[in-house]
């Protein structure tokens, strides 16, 4: 079995295990005759990126993973917050970096070269143990950096690994950057760890540009030619790919044994939906503070709508206040501060464990909405409701945010799964998630969105997080607006008993 598959000029480049250990050895050595003490990597998936990873975990490097899609603001906080003193590129974009000449620096027996730049950074003090920093996914200018030591990502991974032994996945793709810790930890370790293939592609060949431009039959195609058992999406991904399926009249491959989902909520009703064109999707809970996945749903211990029950490593438990807290591989700590974190972290996230022990996730305990009447309603659990609603066929709202604190009555801003359908598609749409809704939770008035929920327009986060202040700005008019408005056709006043 081979370790690696990347794509070559001449087709598939296989890598055995003694092969990449060969080129990771050479590029630990690199790193220790520099006498580097923190490196970055800005690379697109590939096998330069992982035997970079390799590289650093090996000379006892702290390696800090920059993904594609951070801005050149991001990228410099990123670095001076580190203290990055070498950054490992691609050569045509070490020009765009301050610091000595850029220096070649070849990758095994292959031709592909990066190029190492020093940088002319201050070193700043980490929480001991650091191997790797990990950045939030960009919700602002300025991304939090989580320090994270080997063992805990060790732990995480075996655990992923034991708790999947059973579907015998031994060739994983990966089709979110490595620079994300979930594809990093659930995508790259965890199969190193258990002996499986780990296909590489650069993340256009499987339809993945920037952090929002997503083409599913790239992914498709990547899928039916590389036969992977594994894949990890985000949900919009997963709606997409779904979609596509169903239009096309097709079906996903039948390799697949497990589509791991995560990053932002799911639904049954996505779920269904991918499981009906043959996307075998659970899903799953995880975050940067606890090295990535904490639950999962499996083939056997399955509950479309919850979050799957913990992992070997993990522990779960709700606060008194309904926040879900953690342990069993925390952070060490996050860069700037000198406070290590509490035996069982406090995620920000509210939920429940049921009686058979699934997590289910509510929403976030900052965004909770107060209304008028005093009613608190997380907007996430209306959000999902909204994209899981539909007659027939796959659910026609793409993505949707809930507001009205205090205000009598929620709204929303909804982006259709399709450019083409009429708003009275939206609002069968949103009756049938009122129905479903007790009162104070039922959403009232919607308005069209004016662009896409993604990275690309500033409406998003790179995992498709709502920037929810971004799109109320920009909807703010239509949403107070009164709603018999002639001169705003797409705002709706939904019938409800």
């Amino acid at each position: 079995m081979k370790l690696i598959e990347t794509l070559a000029p001449t087709g598939i480049d296989a890598w055995s295990a003694e092969r990449f250990e060969a080129a990771a050895s050479s590029a630990a050595q690199a790193l220790q005759d520099r006498g580097v003490r923190v490196l970055a990597t800005l690379l697109d998936n590939g096998a330069p990126w992982l035997i970079a990873d390799a590289a650093a975990a090996r000379a006892g490097v702290v390696h800090v993973p920059l993904p594609g899609f951070f801005t050149p603001q991001q990228v410099q906080h990123a670095l001076g917050a580190a203290g990055v003193d070498t950054l490992w590129t691609v050569p045509a974009a070490a020009a765009g970096f301050a610091g000595s000449r850029p220096e070649t620096l070849p990758l095994g027996d292959t031709a592909e070269a990066i190029a190492s730049l020093r940088l002319p950074a201050l070193p700043v003090p980490l929480p001991a143990g650091t191997t790797k920093i990990t950045f939030t996914s960009g919700t602002t200018g300025t991304p939090k950096g989580v320090c994270l030591g080997q063992d805990a990502m060790q732990r995480v991974a075996r655990a992923i690994g034991d708790a999947t032994a059973g579907l015998q996945i031994t060739r994983h793709l990966s089709a979110l950057p490595f620079a994300v810790l979930l594809e990093n930890i659930a995508g790259v370790l965890a199969p190193r760890l258990r002996g499986a293939t780990c296909i590489a592609l650069p993340l256009a060949a499987v339809g993945l540009q920037g952090s929002s431009r997503f083409d599913p039959a790239l992914l498709q195609a990547a899928v039916e030619a590389h036969q992977p058992h594994s894949l990890i999406l985000l949900p919009q991904m997963l709606r997409a790919w779904a979609m596509w399926l169903r239009a096309a009249n097709r079906r996903a491959p039948t390799s697949l044994r497990l589509v791991a989902v995560g990053g932002a909520a799911v639904g049954a009703s996505l779920l269904q939906s991918a499981r009906a064109v043959d996307i075998p999707a659970f899903e799953g809970y995880g975050l940067s503070e606890g090295a990535s996945v904490q639950t999962l749903n499996l083939p056997g211990a399955d509950r479309p709508g919850s979050a799957g029950r913990p992992l070997p490593h993990a522990r779960v438990r709700i606060a008194a206040d309904g926040e879900i807290e953690v342990a069993g591989s925390l952070f060490l700590g996050y860069l700037g501060s000198s406070t290590p974190p509490p035996a069982w972290w406090p995620s920000g996230d509210l939920g429940e464990i049921d009686a058979d022990g699934f997590l289910h996730v509510r929403g976030r305990k900052k965004q909770v909405l107060v209304t008028a009447y005093g009613r608190n309603v997380s907007p996430e659990w209306v959000e999902t409701a909204l994209q899981g609603a539909g007659v027939g066929g796959l659910p026609p709202i793409g993505q949707a945010v809930v507001f009205g604190d205090g205000q009598p009555a929620l709204s929303a801003v909804l982006w259709p799964l399709r450019a083409d359908l009429p708003d009275t598609v939206l609002q069968a749409a949103v009756d049938a998630a009122n129905a479903a809704l007790p009162d104070y939770a039922q959403v009232r008035r919607w308005v069209r969105a004016r662009a896409a929920f993604d990275a690309g327009t500033g409406l998003a986060t790179a995992n498709g997080r709502p920037q929810r202040a971004a799109i109320e700005q920009m909807h703010r008019d239509a949403l107070l607006a009164d709603c018999s408005s002639a001169s705003l056709p797409s705002l709706r006043e939904p019938s409800i008993p």
